[in-house]
């Protein structure tokens, strides 16, 4: 197992200050750890009104980062055998039951071909079950009926129940026939409804029970946890300077795409749970599965997301996975948060890094301030 260098830790913590003086971030919260091996860098403000110092323990809305806790939650059912992969999640959601699929993209939304199967738990898992974020010029009649019903995401989007949520969903017709293209952020949606009917109690109840209070993550839940650790999120206004983001300080309703308050070292928890191959939590073919790529090429190609995403990438369940080992690190597994987070574990040199910031992406693409972390992660693996 490897571990870091004294120089290597050192230019992450200068790297990351700088990211701060330049007003990249307002404040971060950083951690790297190999094995016993961690290390942890706050630099920055929590809070800019208050003149709140960024603390070790400051808590962090990681949005995205949600995805793979969710993802965990199922396949903990599925050991249960009270979820199944491969059998119809009608029984569960029947809200998808029945599905229509659109003849094209850019067609009106009564024009559609009945769907060929049904969908499928690893369907949602993998988000390829039909239905998903869609950005495209022209804003097509799926596009604006996604922003209309209240699914398009983002801090700003209405709150919603589990429920509410899905009864959208299964307003709308599909955009792909199930298990034929990979469609962001949706499935993570519908499986936390799953979650919570399967077992039979609230979504956050369940992860509380089974994930959060065995491993220890005594900060993370859903909404407002230890408000005064609670960073502020904010954006750089129009005439520079960084100002509150609107929405980002409301409490937050269980969701399986969005929506966790977390800490490094509770995020941490989490992730060594997974390198380990499951703990007490999950089995290691279960662990396996989910940090492996699910998906075909043909899959691939029908994204609907960011041109060339899935070169040298593939995505598991609720994570996404580095396919080429030559890759530009970060490399392994792991998922970024759009309000500026990022985690990856990496098997290959025992690496977990995970990042929390305040400033929300404006792009796909990974932030400067993230890019800069990772290289430097790297860079202090000795």
């Amino acid at each position: 197992m490897q571990g870091f260098s004294e120089a290597g830790l050192a230019r992450l913590a200068e790297g990351l200050a700088d990211q701060v003086g330049r007003g990249v971030v307002a404040g971060l919260t950083a951690l790297v750890a190999c094995g016993d091996a961690v290390h942890v860098v706050a630099a920055g403000l929590s809070d800019i009104e208050a003149g709140v110092p960024m603390r070790r323990d400051s808590l962090f809305r990681i949005a995205s980062m949600t995805k793979p806790i969710t993802a965990a939650a199922a396949l903990i059912l599925v050991e249960a055998g009270l979820l199944q992969l491969d059998a119809p999640i009608e029984h569960w959601l029947p809200e998808l039951a029945d599905r229509r699929v659109l003849r094209r993209l850019d067609g009106p939304l009564d024009d559609t071909v009945p769907a060929k199967r049904s969908i499928t738990l690893r369907d949602l898992l993998n988000f390829t079950f039909g239905l998903g974020v869609v950005m495209l010029p022209g804003n097509p009649p799926i596009q604006r009926a996604i922003v209309e019903a209240g699914l398009a995401p983002g801090p700003n989007a209405p709150a919603m129940s589990l429920d509410a949520r899905a009864a959208a969903y299964g307003a709308l017709p599909l955009v792909h026939q199930p298990g034929e293209g990979w469609m962001y952020n949706s499935g993570s949606e519908l499986v936390a409804v799953a979650v919570e009917r399967a077992a039979g109690r609230p979504f956050d109840r369940f992860l509380q029970d089974r994930i959060f209070a065995p491993l220890g993550m005594k900060d993370t839940g859903f909404g407002a946890v230890v408000a005064d650790r609670l960073a502020g999120c904010y954006q750089v206004g129009a005439a520079g300077g960084f100002v509150r983001w609107p929405g980002s300080d409301a409490p937050t309703r269980p969701g399986g795409s969005t929506g966790l308050v977390s800490s490094v070292d509770d995020y941490l928890a989490f992730a060594r749970m997974l390198l380990a191959g499951g703990e007490t939590i999950l089995s290691r073919r279960s662990v396996e599965a989910m940090t492996s790529d699910q998906l075909t090429p043909a899959q691939k190609a029908a994204s609907l997301f960011i041109p060339g995403f899935f070169e040298g990438r593939g995505w598991g369940f609720g994570l996404g996975v580095t396919t080429d080992p030559a890759a530009a690190p970060p490399r392994g597994y792991g998922w970024d948060g759009g309000l500026g987070t990022s985690w990856r574990t990496d098997p290959a040199t025992g690496l977990i890094g995970i990042l929390l910031t305040q400033r929300p992406m404006t792009t796909p693409q990974m932030t400067e301030t993230a890019s800069e972390f990772w290289r430097l992660a790297y860079a202090a693996v000795a």
